[in-house]
Order: structure tokens, then C-alpha cells, then sequence
């Protein structure tokens, strides 16, 4: 059971440390590029903001954007402007999902995101939370995987398992996880599964895109590739 109201708080402690830490940034760094392959810092910050409208949306029965053209207009509009534009934006439309959140009575609600993919509104305020923490890294400010709260990267793992159960593609045996303490897997229990190990921050790393799997050993196979998030 998703506990959305510890969800939501989560959402507002990792708003305040990304605000905090982009508020030390100048405009020349909010230009400059981010992790993310062809996105400056100001990409992300502006894919956040309108992120938590996308959310808003949804919550209020509307597309989470009207076109993916449109999504990506809006991220390039945005992307170039001065840090305290990005700053203002970012706080607003954080309101305005919290506002947005407070107000809502129906989580068991089923929901539609992008793409035709579903899920509980009491999903949604640990999706934004996903978006805060992971694109806080991509920001390489400084804020690593290792800094992640340890609850979100191990939920995250999970969160992220469950999604490519079943899409590594034909002939690619299920995926079992492991830091060493902790075990997650793709697939059905029982069925024979190719083990990684390596530290938590690492695996999420893998599954998110945003590390190579080179810190990882396998036993059972080489390591998978995964498809696209």
C-alpha cells in the first residue's frame, strides 16, 4: 500500500534540498550542461517545473500534456532562462502541486500518465518524487546517488524491477538484484535469473540510464541490455 501523505512530505524535504543547492548556481552554470545527454542544467530544472503541472493535470482528469511535441516546446522555451526564473518556477509549480495534492480525495483512484501508461493516484506523489531526486543527480551539482534518501533508492529499485519484468526482450532471462543485504528481481520468482551485484546506488544507477554497470559483477550471464526508460 502507497503511503501518499509520507510521499507528499518526502516530495516537499526533496523540493527544499533542490532548491537549495540550484539557488548556489550562477546563470552561466544554470546553462551549462547537465548529465543528460543534449540537456543543460536548464533543461532539467525546467522539465521539473512543468513536470509538477504535468502531475496537476493528471490529478485533475486532464492529459498530462497535450502532445509530446508540446512537452518538449515547452521544456526549450524554458530551458534558457536566468536562474532566479528557474528558481520562481520551480517553487510555484511545486505549490501548486501540493496545493493540487492536499485538495484530493479520490487515490485509489486509476490514473492516466503519458504514453497509455496507468497507475494509482496514490502513485503519483512518489513518481514526482522519483523526478526530484533522479534529475537532482543528472543536475551534477554535486548531490550523487549516494545521497539519495535510503528508503527512496531502495523503493526506486523496486519501482524500477517491476517496470522491466517481462521487457528484456526474448531469450534474456529475468534479473536478480542484489547489494549483498537486500534482493530484487525481474520475472517471476522460481524462474532461473541472471544475479547483479554491486552497491544499491549502483544498481539504481544501471536501471535508471544513468551509470554503464561497470561497478556491477554478474553470475549466470553477461549483464543485460536494458531497453529505454
Amino acid at each position: 500500500m502507497n503511503d501518499h501523505v509520507r510521499d507528499l512530505a518526502s516530495v516537499r524535504d526533496a523540493t527544499e534540498r533542490l532548491l537549495t543547492a540550484a539557488a548556489k548556481l550562477d546563470d552561466a552554470a544554470a546553462a551549462g550542461p547537465s548529465r543528460l545527454p543534449g540537456w543543460s542544467r536548464g533543461h532539467v530544472l525546467a522539465h521539473l517545473a512543468r513536470n509538477a503541472d504535468a502531475l496537476v493535470n493528471v490529478l485533475r482528469g486532464r492529459p498530462m500534456y497535450s502532445s509530446e511535441g508540446a512537452r518538449d516546446a515547452e521544456i526549450e522555451r524554458d530551458a534558457s532562462r536566468p536562474l532566479e526564473a528557474h528558481l520562481a518556477d520551480l517553487r510555484e509549480s511545486a505549490a501548486r502541486f501540493q496545493e493540487t495534492t492536499s485538495a484530493y480525495a479520490d487515490w485509489s483512484r486509476t490514473v492516466e500518465l503519458r504514453n497509455g501508461v496507468t497507475d494509482t493516484a496514490s502513485r503519483l506523489p512518489f513518481r514526482r518524487w522519483i523526478e526530484i531526486e533522479i534529475h537532482h543527480a543528472d543536475l551534477g551539482i554535486g548531490y550523487e546517488l549516494e545521497d539519495l534518501p535510503e528508503e527512496f533508492t531502495e523503493r526506486e529499485i523496486t519501482f524500477l524491477a517491476d517496470r522491466f519484468s517481462g521487457s528484456l526482450g526474448a531469450g534474456v532471462a529475468p534479473v536478480r538484484l542484489t547489494d549483498g543485504t537486500r534482493a530484487w528481481r525481474t520475472g517471476r520468482a522460481g524462474e532461473p535469473a541472471i544475479t547483479v551485484t554491486g552497491p544499491a546506488p549502483d544498481l539504481l544507477g544501471w536501471l535508471a540510464g544513468r551509470r554503464d554497470g561497470s561497478a556491477l559483477t554478474t553470475h549466470g550471464g553477461p549483464l543485460p541490455v536494458l531497453p529505454p526508460l
